[in-house]
């Protein structure tokens, strides 16, 4: 027969219990007192067994209940924070429909949330927050609901500051090459192709034909060097290329090269 040897009150509110053949239970107050763990306490294989099982259930619950006291967390975060804290399966689903009882899980809630702080605290459009919620288990309904939280003014709001903070970090861009990299940026981020263009229209770029010589001669004398052992004609051909790919204009190009052959 097992005997309890030991009880110990221990972290968040458990109990350990150790018993006579090495093991030892980590319970809660109310499985310490439903089962009158004492000192000297002589357990079958069948009590010992059902304690066992409301002890995964219990330490389930309070770690779940942790790990939600901090942020809103979505019903895959909990079932995984549980998987990796190796609470059984049949226990995850229980203590899951057991905190959306108490109203303290909910993917409909933590997805209006979710959608509420990106827009406030992030850069990041809709297709980006649509797949973070996909990736934190949301269904595409729940997902879909709390995106309209995120309307075409706040959209065009968050782009435009978000665009602004692109152009303090581009440097030495031909303006065609500046408006590329905006609008790509900016889907990247999540952004419709009409937000997108809508926040380029009120950016109302215009070029300034100083920056643009200055970041055509920087862009040629780098490509100057980097083609220099080439043959003449195969040199300026390269160069004329990739000034044009990067939004020269060839009229700006040629003259480039003709400074430089001088």
């Amino acid at each position: 027969m097992i005997t309890v040897a030991r009880v110990a009150k221990g972290k968040n509110g458990f109990y350990e219990v150790d018993l006579s053949n090495g093991e030892t239970l980590r319970v809660s107050e109310d499985l310490l007192i439903k089962f009158r763990l004492l000192k000297g306490l002589e357990l079958d294989e069948k009590t010992l067994a059902e304690i066992n099982k409301n002890a995964h259930y219990d330490v389930g619950v309070q770690l779940a209940l942790n790990y939600i006291s901090y942020q809103l967390r979505s019903e895959k975060e909990v079932r995984t924070y549980l998987k990796d804290r190796e609470i059984p399966g049949s226990d995850r689903e229980k203590i899951i429909a057991h905190l959306k009882d108490l109203s303290v899980l909910d993917d409909k809630i933590y997805g209006e949330s979710y959608v509420r702080t990106q827009m406030r605290l992030s850069d990041k459009g809709p297709a980006v927050i649509k797949q973070q919620l996909r990736q934190k288990g949301l269904t595409p309904e729940v997902i879909e609901n709390a995106l309209w939280l995120y309307d075409d003014k706040t959209q065009i709001e968050v782009a435009e500051h978000a665009a602004q903070k692109i152009l303090k970090k581009i440097h030495n861009k031909s303006f065609k090459e500046t408006k590329q990299k905006l609008q790509l940026t900016l889907r990247q981020k999540g952004f419709s192709g009409d937000i997108t263009n809508l926040v380029l229209a009120n950016l109302e770029l215009e070029i300034d034909e100083d920056l643009e010589k200055e970041a055509l001669k920087k862009a040629g004398e780098k490509l100057w060097r980097r083609h220099q052992n080439k043959a003449p004609q195969i040199r300026k051909q390269k160069i004329k290329q990739s000034l044009y790919q990067k939004g020269f204009s060839l009229e700006e190009i040629q003259q480039f090269i003709d400074e430089q052959e001088e």
